[in-house]
């Protein structure tokens, strides 16, 4: 069988959290959404059909959820803690893809969101 190289996407992942410069900004929170995308060898879990032979998205979504709850000043650390943990937490995971976006910024413009895409691949 040939090798299968896949990617994992969880769109959205909605979270209130504490991020930012601003003093008001950890005290009031905002509105954050959360884009991972990973990219695995999934070749055993097309035959297996078993959970323990893929990417368990439960446990990137509980990654995000923990990762976002601890204030940050800057949302590029907040991806940085994200990604090192679903390196660490997930063996499959090759290359992976965050997006963290900050809902209505205090940035003194109508803006829908600010967002930081992070992209890293393993290092072999």
């Amino acid at each position: 069988m040939a090798t299968v190289s896949a990617s994992i996407v969880l769109d959205e992942i909605r979270v209130y959290a504490y991020h930012g410069c601003l003093a008001e900004e950890t005290k009031i929170g905002s509105d954050y959404r959360v884009r991972i995308r990973v990219w695995a060898h999934l070749s055993k879990s097309v035959i297996s059909d078993e959970l323990s032979d893929t990417v368990d998205y439960v446990l990137l979504n509980r990654i995000v959820k923990e990762e976002m709850a601890i204030p940050s000043k800057l949302l590029e650390h907040v991806a940085g803690r994200i990604s090192e943990r679903i390196f660490r937490e997930s063996a499959l995971v090759e290359e992976l893809e965050v997006e963290v976006s900050k809902v209505n910024p205090p940035i003194g413009g109508d803006v829908s969101s600010v967002t930081i895409c992070l992209r890293e691949r393993l290092k072999n």
